[in-house]
């Protein structure tokens, strides 16, 4: 793979966000040595499937069409390790055990082991319980009923199997090249930052694909979330560094990546809020020399926040306005209640919101639900879940050494 290098970084305390960097080439194996000079980079077949191999990808998936569902699953490279966390109804039809049965297939053909887990197993929530992380369990103690939350039990499982890496991928994608594409992104960018340990790769989408009556396709460049969540982050971290900046493209990257040993380190927004949070998270605890306890986790190392621009077009399932306006919410939330925003930033906020409706005028942005990192439990975890990786394990025609 060949990537434009990015050519410009803003550094904020302990983090690096670097500009938006551009698939070049999607296969430069054949094509010589990289040479670190250039503005455009080489990572090699044998650099990607390194970091493949240490990565785990994570699909939360929730009542997503099965054809669709079984793409993605052919999509994500043999290297990888599988791990899908699912929220579908279990009644009147249980599509879990269809997904279930679909993942089983697909390993017994393709030879190779996956996890899946639902994210209201009774086991589960015990677990949870157990370690001391009940902030992931609801007033019935079960596990919240959001996205954030499974991708956080994805986080756990990648933990306990010894992976370095883990990436998300949306399970609505209807393009299996591109989740492909996107995985191979996650390992170029690992192996393009200068401390992988503690690295987020994000993806910008190329395109947006659109169906029309008036125009047939129309490929857009942003989603209607994105770009009002990333016009107000922006806004946000130039509060924070006196200038004004758009170098933050991937405010809603679904599909994502980041080092484990990084991960464990921030707080989570509960729901669709997760993904600009990160961002956020990463600026209010290590973005500056007040965030003593934070910069000590961190000691000597930094921390990079790699955007790359994809070539596939995303295309992925129309869900309608209440969910775009569900988005939008839960991630402007993340921002206003930052504790990086000032009066101004927030009065402004709030009324964009009331003029596009997303607010009535007497109603208060709510409080997202904040999750806290994961670290602190995830050695816990892994001494409690034999029984609940006795039952995700798959194919289930065969049988996994306890280890």
């Amino acid at each position: 793979m060949r990537l434009e290098f990015s050519r410009y970084t803003e550094r904020v305390g302990a983090v690096r966000l670097h500009e938006v960097m551009r698939v070049i080439e999607l296969d430069s194996s054949g094509g010589g040595p990289e040479l670190p000079t250039l503005a455009v980079r080489r990572v090699s077949e044998e650099r990607l499937l390194e970091h493949m191999a240490r990565m785990a990808v994570v699909i939360p998936i929730r009542d997503e069409r099965l054809k669709v569902f079984e793409g993605l699953l052919s999509a994500i490279p043999h290297a990888c390790a599988l791990i899908v966390v699912s929220n579908s109804k279990r009644a009147p039809v249980d599509r879990f055990r269809l997904e279930r049965d679909v993942l089983d297939q697909f390993c017994y053909y393709t030879q190779r082991r996956a996890l899946i887990v639902h994210q209201q197993s009774p086991l589960l929530a015990r677990i949870l319980q157990e370690i001391g992380y009940a902030a992931l369990l609801d007033a019935e103690g079960r596990v919240r009923d959001g996205k954030a939350e499974g991708m956080l039990i994805g986080m756990l499982l990648a933990h306990t199997i010894g992976k370095d890496f883990v990436g998300f991928v949306d399970a609505d994608n209807y393009f299996p090249g591109s989740v492909y594409e996107y995985v191979r992104i996650f390992a170029a960018g690992f192996s393009l930052s200068p401390d992988p340990e503690y690295a987020m790769v994000r993806i910008l989408w190329r395109y947006k694909p659109k169906l029309t009556y008036a125009s047939g396709l129309r490929l857009d460049r942003w989603g209607r979330v994105s770009e009002r969540t990333n016009r107000y982050l922006n806004r946000l971290l130039s509060l924070h560094t006196d200038f004004t900046t758009d170098i933050i493209r991937t405010a809603n990257s679904g599909e994502h990546a980041l080092s484990l040993r990084l991960a464990q380190l921030i707080p989570y927004a509960s729901g669709y809020g997760i993904e600009p949070y990160q961002i956020v998270a990463l600026l209010e605890h290590f973005g500056s020399s007040q965030a003593s306890e934070g910069l000590k986790q961190l000691g000597d190392h930094l921390i990079d926040v790699l955007q790359i621009e994809s070539r596939n077009p995303h295309l992925h399932e129309n869900k309608g306005l209440p969910h775009i306006q569900s988005m939008t919410l839960q991630s402007l939330s993340t921002l206003y209640h930052s504790s990086l925003a000032d009066e101004a930033f927030r009065m402004e906020l709030r009324e964009e919101l009331i003029q596009e409706g997303l607010l009535g005028p007497d109603e208060e942005i709510p409080v997202p639900h904040i999750l806290p990192p994961f670290g602190p439990y995830a050695e816990a975890f892994r001494n409690r879940v034999e029984l609940l990786l006795e039952q995700a394990w798959l194919p289930a025609r065969w049988t996994w050494p306890a280890s």
